[in-house]
């Protein structure tokens, strides 16, 4: 089967409407390595500051040659690299500053975000929709992590409830292996088993479980119950039940993953971070000075990096979010121009969008800081690339996004700085610039991201709703 064409665009009246991420626009070798090996996970890699735009993106479209100061540490990954510009969030904000808004319409592309007596109003973030869908496959549903003590709000549940971001190493560690060994899945392996138990229950009779069948019995009785009682008992049951099968979910799912442990000869060992501490007191002092100390928060960052690849790896969780740096703080060291270290205040002299308004030897300095973050991430891509996942590498099973919750340390929303690296499983076409028209919703990116991941959205935030919406709701050009 011939894949569709990356550019096919449905047309009339004038319009152009892309079409959706389609299993028929990949080749069939790729949806056979999906299809067999190891499942896709989503990561989210976010920074502070923004960028500056002149030294983030390319000056033209299409293929990646030599990329510009702020990627290059990326250079040796350019062909596992989509850079997106031209991509906003437009959302209108009520009683918060422009952090706030910034940092709550970050993840969630909400039309209008704000607090209403002091409770955050947004709405559902594309890490945690992911998570909604995925979550029930894995030991965690999701994984939120920091490297500072002030980060700001990125993650929401449906509500608009925010979800703790957690930036103490030792605790997220023992979260995710409290009772297990850290020990990865033979991808390989289990593909083979699955084709075997497959070809088993092709054969055999159809049966449940003893479990299963008592499940079904109560859950039938309870159906009946359901139509003698009132409404508010109605509801009290349904809560019940459904925690009931919650739990029951979440020890079949632990059982069974001991069991595919077991038969993978007990996993692939897994890296365990160096200078892991001991326990969740040892790493207090080290955040207290980490953001007033460069090379101190370079450990933490590295450290949590390590982390984030170490749930993706491990197949703990396959939504992980990482929100990395700090506005507050200081860069000496990192910063080689002038006299100023404060970022906050670097970020205020030389982050407007337009060069000819910000203070040159601010601009540089804050180049250097996106810089600085960007080397960071080159590492975690490093490491994700070389683990080996029956064939194909756990970069190559992700969907991995960088970005900043700014666009800019002047708290601008226009041409974020967007990367996506590896190929999701074929579901992208890498190596590229696209230049997207300037003001193109994030929010599309948020529904292709969904898409890749098997979650289906018609729309997501303010795709279709948005004073910018373009593209019906999606972004064309990603494969």
């Amino acid at each position: 089967m011939k894949p569709i064409s990356r550019r096919t665009l449905l047309k009339g009246t004038g319009a152009a409407l892309a079409l959706p991420w389609l299993e028929s626009m990949v080749s069939s070798k790729a949806l056979a390595a999906a299809n067999s090996l190891a499942p896709m996970r989503m990561g989210i890699y976010s920074t502070v500051g923004g960028t500056v735009i002149e030294s983030w993106k390319p000056e033209k479209a299409g293929a990646l040659n030599e990329l510009p100061s702020i990627l290059r540490p990326m250079q040796a990954h350019k062909d596992k690299m989509l850079v997106l510009s031209g991509l906003a969030h437009h959302g209108r904000s009520k009683n918060v500053n422009a952090h706030e808004h910034c940092a709550s319409m970050h993840l969630t592309a909400a039309a209008e975000v704000g607090k209403e007596n002091g409770v955050p109003v947004t709405s559902i973030s594309v890490d945690q929709m992911a998570a909604k869908h995925l979550g029930s496959q894995t030991y965690l549903p999701s994984l939120e992590m920091t490297t500072t003590p002030d980060e700001w709000k990125y993650s929401y549940r449906d509500q608009g409830e925010p979800v703790p971001y957690e930036m103490n190493p030792r605790v997220i560690f023992d979260r995710m292996f409290r009772g297990r060994e850290p020990m990865a899945p033979d991808w390989q392996a289990r593909a083979k088993r699955r084709e075997e138990s497959q070809a088993r229950q092709a054969a055999a009779p159809a049966d449940k479980s003893i479990d299963r069948h008592i499940l079904d019995m109560v859950m039938e009785d309870a159906k009946r119950l359901r139509k003698k009682v009132g409404a508010y008992d109605q509801r009290k049951l349904d809560q019940y039940l459904a925690s009931v099968e919650s739990v029951e979910r979440r020890i079949a799912l632990v059982e069974a993953q001991a069991a595919e442990m077991m038969a993978d000869g007990m996993g692939v060992p897994a890296d365990i971070p160096k200078g892991l501490p001991s326990n969740a007191k040892e790493w207090d002092p080290i955040h207290q000075v980490s953001t007033q100390d460069p090379e101190m928060q370079s450990q933490v960052i590295d450290m949590m990096g390590e982390l984030f690849v170490l749930a993706l790896q491990t197949d703990t969780t396959r939504v992980a979010t990482m929100a990395v740096g700090s506005d507050g703080s200081m860069m000496p060291g990192v910063v080689t121009v002038g006299f100023e270290r404060h970022f906050h205040t670097l970020e205020h002299q030389g982050g407007n969008p337009d060069p000819r308004r910000s203070d040159p030897i601010a601009r540089e300095a804050c180049r250097q800081v996106s810089h600085w973050f960007v080397q960071h991430f080159a590492r975690v891509v490093d490491k994700m690339a070389a683990v080996d996942e029956g064939g194909t590498s756990l970069l190559d099973n992700t969907l991995l996004m960088f970005t900043s919750y700014m666009a800019d340390g002047g708290h601008h929303r226009e041409d974020y700085p967007v990367m996506l690296v590896g190929n999701a499983q074929g579901t992208l076409n890498t190596g590229r610039h696209i230049a997207y028209p300037q003001g193109t919703p994030m929010a599309n990116l948020f529904v292709e991201m969904l898409d890749r991941v098997g979650v289906k959205v018609g729309q997501f935030g303010d795709s279709v709703t948005s004073p910018g919406a373009a593209f019906g709701g999606r972004l064309p050009e990603l494969f």
